[in-house]
Formats: C-alpha cells, structure tokens, sequence
C-alpha cells in the first residue's frame, strides 16, 4: 500500500503542511526539519503523487502526442524533437499512436482531456477538425502536427507537402522520365492528397507525361511492396518508368518487389523511384533512396513552442501557423545513367 503524507508527518514529528512545504517550497523550512523530513520519506519509501498535485493546480506537466503511425521513423522524430522542447520546460509527453484509425484517435483525445495534459499536439487523420475545435473551446490547447489548419482557427506546425509533391516529380521529369506513377493512401490522408495534388501539378506543366495514381490502404512498408509486385508482373511496356511513393516506407516496399527478389527490373535504369521524409533509412536502403526532406525533428520541437504559447496566453491570441519549406534529396535510385 502506498505511503501517505499523514504517515510521513507523523514518522518526522511534524505536521501535514511542513511535509508539503519540503516537497513544493523547502526553503521555508528549517534545514534540520528538511533534514527529518528527506529521512522519514526514505525510511517509508513514500512516493509524492505528482500527478495529483497537478491536476489540483489545473493542468498536468504532460502533453499529448498523437501521430499517425509510430512504426514510421518520420513521427518517431516529431515525438523526439517535441520531447527536447518539453523537456527543457520540466515537462513529458505521452505518445498515442492513431494507427491511422478513427475510432483510436478519439480515444486518445478523450483521454488526454481526462488527464487534463497541458495539451495536445496531433497529426490528424481527417480534414474535419471541428472535435479538435470544440476541445480547444473547453480549455485543452491544440496544435496540429504534419498538417496545415483549416480557416487557420487551430495553430499548426507543417510542411508545404504541395510543394513537396511537386519537387518530387519535377525530379523526375528532369531525368527523362514521363510515365509516373503515384503511390499512396489513403486519400483522406491530407498529407497524401496534398504530395498527389504537387505531382499533378508537375506533371500538367510538362507535355506528353503522364500521372498513374496506384491507392494503398495505409503508408507502410508491405502496402508499398504489393504496390510494386503489382508493377512488376506487368509487361515491360506498361509499367511505369518513375514511381513517387507518397513516403520513404511505400518506397522501400516499391524496391523491395523491384529489386530483392531477383526481378528483371532496374532502380533506377528501368525505373526511377522517389520517397518522401528523408528518413534515415532511406540513404542505407540496398539502392539508395532519393527523398523529399522533412525537418521532422524541428517540426515536433517547434509544435510544443506554439503549444506552451497558447496554453500561457490569457489573452485570447490569435493561432499561429508555421510553414517548413521541403527539400529535394537526390540518391542513386534517380541517377541519371552516363552515356
């Protein structure tokens, strides 16, 4: 059974208030009654309940963090970049991970609001924000992780993934390529459709290319490589001669059916191929993979700022959006051949 303050009190021969002054204030203590104090709590082993004590005082020291996928290193380093800013205010976060699922998402939201966490920081499923809304009216700050916020009414950390989108086949298109192939899914993902609408941008601007748009089911790594088995069992002539894989895991799938099981086709002689976030594994993969760069960790650092901002705010002041520019990251599996 845990040890209570009263017990401690009474092992230190002191009251309830003095205890509580050792833990929250100790230099309005005597030293030897901290002393007496700091002895009877190691004697009983007594472990404060922090977390108690802080919701009495309003908010938790925790901040909510939901991601889409936390198999994907991308989020692992949103998660990372948003634990070194927490954590140079004293603070910790708690990681949900979506799944990319609908109903876990809103159980991770309810949660945190019982928790009463500083905050949430988020990378939304769908495009409706209006439950995000109504949780920042009833005094949870909210700010949107990896996406852009609807009529700005919600602040939010991003990347210009229509930019992105665009970098990506550009590339391509400037090596020679005309037969692209989009890959990803599921297009109520924004960060999906936002990379697609880039690549059809791109593709317009340039005559005689064209766009194939191949759905998946979610962003990983097996979805990519069903996506390039498919492209592989087609006739030489009718498969694609570029392939921009909405992230870098589609695009290790897409290479895995291309090159890892002794198919007769090239990365990137037959076919170029192009991820997104950069991740890390992206430069180690058996060829290695050009991408479009996310500042990932700056993303989360950045995104708890805005957040510790808003919840500090007695003012009602306006939500921030910040906007990361992409970058074009150029590896083998887009060189362009030396005649």
């Amino acid at each position: 059974m845990a040890v209570s303050v009263r017990e401690v009190a009474a092992a230190a021969s002191v009251s309830v208030g003095t205890v509580s002054n050792v833990l929250n204030r100790p230099d309005k203590v005597a030293p030897a009654t901290v002393e007496r104090v700091l002895a009877a709590i190691e004697q009983l082993g007594f472990v404060r309940n922090d977390a108690a004590r802080q919701l009495r005082a309003g908010r938790s020291r925790s901040i909510g963090l939901v991601v889409l996928d936390v198999r994907n290193p991308f989020f692992t380093e949103v998660a990372r970049g948003a634990e070194d800013r927490a954590a140079e205010e004293g603070m910790t976060i708690l990681l949900g991970n979506s799944d990319e699922n609908g109903e876990r998402e809103r159980a991770y939201l309810d949660l945190f609001e019982e928790q009463r966490v500083h905050g949430v920081l988020i990378s939304p499923l769908a495009d409706d924000q209006t439950r995000l809304q109504r949780l920042r009216e009833r005094g949870t700050p909210i700010v949107l992780v990896d996406r852009t916020s609807e009529n700005g009414t919600l602040s939010s950390v991003a990347v210009d993934d229509v930019v992105g989108g665009e970098l990506a086949v550009s590339h391509l298109l400037a090596t020679g390529r005309r037969r692209i192939a989009f890959i990803g899914g599921p297009a109520s993902i924004r960060q999906v459709a936002d990379r697609l609408e880039g690549a059809r941008r791109a593709v317009a601007e340039t005559p005689g290319a064209t766009l194939e748009v191949i759905d998946t089911e979610s962003l990983t790594v097996l979805q990519g490589r069903a996506a390039g088995e498919a492209i592989r069992e087609r006739e030489a002539s009718a498969r694609p001669d570029a392939v921009f894989a909405a992230n870098d895991l589609l695009a290790m799938g897409v290479l895995q059916a291309l090159v890892m099981q002794g198919a007769a086709v090239r990365v990137p002689d037959d076919i170029a191929l192009i991820g997104y976030d950069d991740i890390d594994f992206a430069a180690a993969a058996v060829v290695p993979l050009s991408s479009i760069r996310q500042p990932a960790s700056l993303i989360g650092y950045t995104a708890v700022d805005l957040l510790l901002k808003e919840a500090a705010s007695r003012d009602g002041s306006s939500p921030e959006q910040v906007v990361f520019q992409p970058e074009l990251v150029v590896r083998e599996s887009t060189r362009v051949s030396e005649a």
